[in-house]
């Protein structure tokens, strides 16, 4: 089946939608990378002495775990959507379009009021030209 092809009202209608999901996938692999840093601090520690860490690693393995099923599920759930997320950290989505008569991306991410950006389907985010 081919990708979607939204218009641009289409894909703005669709921000308020993705926007709180995307805010929540920041906030949680913000707490991924953290847990991951506590991970491999403890697996550091484990090297070295390796006495009464065994809850520490656990939980720290639980905490990277979590957070990367939860972001997988809020990626799944736009991608199924036709939109394409492109950066967590940044909240940097693609929606496929009909630019100018050939395929191509128009792009938003997190903070911007409307989408007013594409980019070709080979280039990315710094290849970004205005709409208008």
């Amino acid at each position: 089946m081919p990708p979607r092809l939204f218009s641009r009202d289409e894909a703005e209608s669709m921000l308020p939608e993705i926007a709180p999901l995307l805010w929540k996938a920041r906030d949680l692999k913000k707490q991924h990378d953290e847990a991951q840093a506590k991970l491999i601090a403890v697996q550091n520690q484990a090297k070295g002495n390796g006495h009464g860490i065994d809850a520490d690693l656990a939980r720290s393995r639980s905490g990277v775990e979590q957070t990367a099923v939860a972001i997988n599920e809020i990626i799944e759930r736009i991608s199924k959507m036709g939109i394409e997320v492109k950066d967590v950290d940044m909240g940097l989505v693609d929606f496929r379009s009909d630019i100018n008569g050939r395929e191509a991306y128009l792009c938003w991410k997190l903070g911007e009021e409307h989408i007013g950006w594409w980019h070709d389907l080979d280039t990315g985010y710094a290849a970004r030209q205005p709409l208008d």
